[in-house]
């Protein structure tokens, strides 16, 4: 089978109405998997203003505002709706792809399921760490049954890290899981963005040492943790600046929790390469991450990066080479980071500026390992697999019922 006779019907909880890196994974992996000939539907909700255009074919699935606080700005996917069935059968999907175990994802599995097509799902983040963040960690088993039972009523998963993968191996999430990688824009993110001029219009001197945090501004990204750090450093008068990159409900929040922090707002394209490289030291504290786009990214700009050693980082950051990672503290399924070793971590390189650039010259250089044309491929080809063995099964059952 080749590529161009797949016909993927993909979904997503969000494709384009909010950026983030799983719909900028699945929009890229949409145009690779067109670009090959393949027919691609997309069904996610859509809104008036999205963030930005979608890659692809995108059908409106039935949701309404996310029902938590500080998360309105989402949406949460109800089920298909009678629209969104006509569309499936005429369409005629030889696969089903979900993204998100949401209602509307449920929904297509069944669905699937009902007319024998195989089913992948990507796994985008850690969804069981989520109620810890609001006031919630007491649902946390309760989440981790349903999402055992959504991912294993799937014929296989691809997750983004090797790291994940065993995460997932362990909490019986499902023992088919393949790679599927994250790749970097090296048009867009590069040392060689490092914009002085920039800098001092933010008001960074030539010699001040930017700890930089990138995405989007809500609780789950660890800004709790960034802040607690922060606060460790300045304890030490280890000279630092921060430096913001992102915008999200939580922002407030955050700037009165880093007085003195420099908040660059929202970037996209050749303004987000310039505003990364142009910092000195990237901090990701989240441990929700799967993979963790920005942590990549920030590699390719030739930044260091000290990061929670939790899935995601720990398969990107070379401890002691490429950055530092910081082990866990607290009981198996309720680790949290450690903003003491988070910042007895950072300081030598607020301090040392050959250790920083040596650091940040290797993260660089393992940057280039991450193809977008290779990784698409995997989830291209694992879709020809599961779509072979069904075919396979079905031939195997049918030839048995003549007996």
């Amino acid at each position: 089978m080749e590529t161009s006779e797949l016909r993927i019907a993909l979904f997503s909880g969000n494709y384009n109405y909010t950026r983030d890196g799983a719909n900028q994974a699945l929009n890229r992996l949409v145009g690779s998997l067109l670009d090959k000939g393949a027919a691609v539907r997309v069904y996610a909700p859509t809104v008036a203003d999205p963030d930005f255009e979608p890659t692809g074919d995108l059908i409106n699935l039935p949701n309404v505002r996310m029902p938590v606080k500080g998360r309105d700005e989402y949406r949460l996917p109800t089920g298909l709706g009678r629209k969104v069935r006509r569309d499936l059968e005429n369409f005629k999907p030889n696969i089903v792809h979900l993204s998100s175990p949401d209602p509307s994802g449920h929904a297509a599995l069944s669905w699937a399921q009902d007319h024998d097509i195989p089913v992948l799902a990507s796994v985008h983040t850690r969804f069981e760490t989520y109620p810890r963040y609001y006031g919630l960690g007491f649902t946390e088993p309760l989440v981790l049954a349903i999402l055992r039972r959504f991912y294993n009523r799937c014929d296989a998963l691809v997750a983004p890290s090797q790291s994940m993968i065993d995460e997932l191996v362990a909490t019986k999430m499902h023992d088919d899981i393949a790679i599927w990688s994250r790749g970097v824009d090296r048009t867009i993110f590069s040392s060689e963005q490092r914009d002085l001029e920039w800098r001092r219009s933010i008001g960074l001197a030539d010699d001040d040492v930017a700890i930089v945090y990138l995405g989007r501004l809500v609780m789950e990204k660890g800004l709790d943790v960034f802040a607690e750090t922060v606060v460790q450093l300045r304890k030490r008068q280890v000279p630092h600046k921060v430096l913001v990159i992102g915008d999200g409900p939580a922002r407030q929040w955050f700037e009165d929790a880093l007085p003195g922090g420099i908040f660059a707002g929202f970037k996209t394209g050749a303004d987000l390469g310039q505003a990364l490289a142009s910092g000195d030291i990237f901090f990701n504290p989240s441990i929700t991450e799967t993979f963790g786009n920005v942590t990549l990214e920030a590699m390719a700009c030739g930044l260091p990066v000290v990061a929670a050693g939790a899935t995601g980082a720990s398969s990107l950051v070379n401890d002691g080479v490429t950055g530092r990672l910081v082990p866990l503290k607290g009981k198996k399924g309720a680790e949290k980071p450690d903003s003491t070793g988070l910042a007895e971590a950072i300081a030598p390189y607020c301090l040392d500026p050959a250790l920083r650039m040596a650091h940040g010259r290797a993260g660089e250089e393992r940057s280039f390992e991450y193809s977008w044309e290779a990784i698409n491929q995997v989830v291209a080809d694992t879709y020809v697999r599961l779509i072979e063995e069904r075919r396979a099964l079905q031939a195997a059952e049918a030839a048995e019922a003549v007996r």
